[in-house]
């Protein structure tokens, strides 16, 4: 182990064929393995083959406009996370659920249920949705301002976390002989009376395994950041250059400090696409080979004009992004933290797009190179104490998370950097995070 008992940490984002656009293309999948159970089994039991934390399961809930050329569709992370609980034993289950578009009490219910029937292996990734169209589908008409989003957020984890701890540890007394069930003065509730929410409780689900289930956060705006400070224990943030991820995480921890937060118990996993072969020249031919399959609505200059908010005539491929292109357009809806990360590593290189476009894909860093290569960016990353470790995210699933699993984590391994086995069973453990104490507990 570096640095006492600290060691590497990875999570997965699971998403559809994988996260490349061409992935469902894979002559390996069949059209509907993003819908299909036995899909992502195999991707659960790879990851837990490889003794990874967790699979990270994003969701906005809309149908994509994108549907024409691609899957762009989900299964509820938080029903197909339960069903993969039964198939799995140790790899912890992260769905994502917005706080925009739920109600407290029916999801602080249905993440609590998970980390019961996953013996304690449940977090939840917090997110505000950005996408109108989502809102339209619950009846809003307009999405909140970002701040009054964030703030909402804020007052929800904070009633979640109430609720989760209705029950106290030892309110579930289970006398059989004298029939005595529960403590009632054990059983709390909320009581909770807020700007956005009113809600009695208790809860009527016992205390996690784990204490609470793990609260991972995936936003990197200025209001992002100051969320993650306050309530995440894993950050899935965006980072292109080690010395921005290094400021990133100086920030965080001070922010955090500040509140009376323990900063070393936050895991900073920011998204890495690794692309792997047995040599470099191999392992770009093959990212080469995935971008070639796609249609040519879908080309990558295309791609990286919409997801800047810009109109793809203003990119030139041989030449760096225009300067007037780094600021925010007024009307791009998508995450802020992305752009800024990506447009800072654009100007502090000077990468002509296409460059770009060979380490970027939606939003992360992509890595492409030899196991060994891959391990050194990591290692590099890690030791600079930017980074806790990394969110994983295969361009096609399951072969290039096998890939990662086969090829790299036996490298870590062996240099101690990562485990040789799951010390524990929760979610909690895996991570080294502390059990929180109980808010009610006298």
């Amino acid at each position: 182990m570096i640095g006492g008992d600290r060691t590497l940490h990875f999570l997965v984002n699971v998403g559809s064929a994988g996260y490349h656009p061409a992935a469902w293309l894979d002559p390996a999948l069949t059209p509907d393995a993003f819908i299909r159970l036995e899909h992502y089994q195999r991707v659960a039991a790879v990851a837990e083959r490889g003794l990874l934390d967790g699979l990270l399961f994003p969701d906005i809930p809309v149908q994509q406009p994108s549907i024409a050329r691609g899957p762009a569709a989900t299964l509820d992370p938080v029903l197909l996370t339960s069903a993969l609980a039964v198939s799995t034993e140790r790899v912890g289950l992260i769905p994502t659920a917005t706080s925009t578009l739920n109600l407290p009490y029916n999801l602080a219910r249905r993440i609590l249920s998970l980390d019961h029937v996953s013996g304690g292996r449940a977090g939840w990734n917090v997110v505000t949705t950005f996408e109108p169209n989502a809102a339209r589908n619950f009846g809003i008409e307009h999405l909140p301002e970002r701040d009054e989003r964030y703030r909402r957020a804020g007052e929800y984890v904070e009633l979640t976390k109430k609720l989760w701890d209705s029950w106290e540890d030892d309110a579930l007394i289970g006398d059989q002989a004298s029939a005595r069930f529960a403590d009632p003065d054990k059983v709390h509730a909320a009581q909770h009376r807020g700007e956005f929410f009113t809600v009695a409780g208790p809860l009527n689900v016992t205390r996690s395994p784990q204490g609470r289930p793990v609260l991972v956060q995936a936003g990197s705006s200025a209001q992002g950041k100051a969320f993650a400070a306050a309530h995440a224990e894993a950050i899935y943030a965006t980072q292109f250059g080690l010395e921005p991820a290094v400021q990133f995480a100086g920030e965080i921890r001070a922010a955090a400090a500040a509140l009376g937060r323990d900063p070393a118990q936050i895991r900073i996993l920011p998204g890495l696409v690794p692309v792997i072969a047995g040599t470099t020249a191999e392992a770009s031919a093959k990212f080469d080979t995935l971008q070639a399959r796609l249609h040519p609505d879908s080309a990558p200059v295309r791609a990286l004009a919409r997801w800047l908010g810009y109109p793809d005539e203003d990119l030139a491929l041989d030449a760096p992004l225009p300067e007037r292109l780094l600021t925010l357009p007024e009307n791009r809806i998508g995450p802020q933290g992305f752009f800024a990360s990506l447009t800072r590593y654009a100007a502090d290189t000077g990468h002509t797009v296409r460059q770009l476009l060979s380490e970027f894909l939606g939003g992360h860093r992509v890595v492409i190179g030899t196991p060994e290569q891959v391990a050194d960016h990591i290692e590099t990353w890690w030791r600079s104490g930017a980074v806790d470790g990394f969110t994983v995210i295969p361009a096609v699933l399951p072969s290039y998370l096998e890939d990662f699993v086969d090829h790299v984590v036996p490298i870590l391994r062996s240099r101690g950097t990562f485990r040789a086995d799951y010390t524990g069973q929760t979610l909690r453990s895996h991570l080294g995070l502390r059990e929180p104490a109980n808010s009610f507990a006298r």
